[in-house]
């Protein structure tokens, strides 16, 4: 029931892509809680335009910079606006720390972006408004650049054992204090379920086919995709519907025939929580 400022839950998304054998992209996934790969590509033109600076001036690659000004442009303009004696809206880049596998991403952003680099434990939630703690006292966060998932961002009204959120974050979100990108709850766009379904509703909501195929996804809740699955199971992957490190997706051909029977059973027992999905072959490229 939270409405975000402008209105839009989702500012920024990324896409996992693939090219088939014939050079056709597929869409592999979507990432809407924390999505990474920006970063990434800054670091990776970073470093080609140092090593080969005349190649990457003769090729005319476009540059990325504009993309990183309107991200900070879109943060600043959507924050809510400071009161007299704050000065200029405060934006922060909360990372779950160190020891996620994407931190270096984080801090690269954050250098680039002119933001704090911040933790949950260097926030802190008074009278309804978020805070950055600092050695001159605490400071107001007008909006956070957030690149941890939904479910940490606030040990009190969402996964009570998080050790990585800020406590009243939720709360802050709901009363229009503080401005999230995303919006909490947006991850569920990240849902394997949808796939199956976008080329129908991309065709009823926006009136037009996809731009990009999605990679063939079944919903297991469905009674007949559930019993088609079992039947061609050599030539599918089997996963849930959220991304897990302890449930990955399983091939179907790697499995015994033992193995399948238990993994037939384990879906079975709650069919709404998995999808099936064509094992694609990808190309490479260095």
């Amino acid at each position: 029931g939270i409405a975000p400022r402008g209105g839009a839950h989702l500012r920024f998304c990324a896409v996992d892509v693939g090219r088939s054998p014939d050079g056709h992209w597929w869409v592999l996934g979507d990432r809407t809680q924390a999505p990474s790969g920006a970063g990434y590509a800054l670091e990776n033109r970073l470093v080609v335009s140092r090593v080969f600076p005349q190649m990457f001036s003769d090729l005319n690659v476009p540059h990325l910079a504009s993309f990183f000004a309107a991200v900070r442009d879109s943060l600043l303009h959507w924050a809510p606006k400071p009161t007299a004696g704050e000065g200029a809206p405060l934006v922060v880049l909360l990372t779950p720390g160190p020891f996620n596998e994407t931190y270096f991403e984080h801090a690269l952003l954050a250098r680039y972006l002119g933001f704090p680099l911040v933790e949950g434990s260097d926030l802190t939630v008074r009278s309804g408004c978020v805070w950055m703690k600092t050695v001159e006292g605490l400071k107001r966060v007008h909006a956070i650049l957030r690149r941890q998932d939904d479910d940490y961002c606030d040990p009190l009204e969402l996964r009570s054992d998080s050790a990585l959120g800020v406590a009243g974050l939720t709360d802050c979100a709901r009363r229009g204090t503080v401005f999230l990108g995303n919006a909490l709850g947006s991850g569920v766009i990240e849902s394997g379920a949808l796939l199956g379904y976008l080329p129908k509703l991309s065709e009823q909501l926006l009136g037009e086919p996809l731009k990009l195929p999605s990679v063939a996804t079944w919903w297991l809740g469905e009674p007949a995709a559930f019993d088609d699955a079992w039947k061609r199971l050599d030539k599918l992957l089997i996963k849930p519907l959220e991304r897990s490190a302890r449930e990955p997706a399983l091939f179907g051909a790697d499995l015994s025939a033992d193995e399948r029977v238990l993994l037939r059973a384990r879906v079975a027992a709650r069919p709404q929580r998995y999808v099936a999905q064509e094992w694609v072959h990808v190309s490479q490229a260095p």
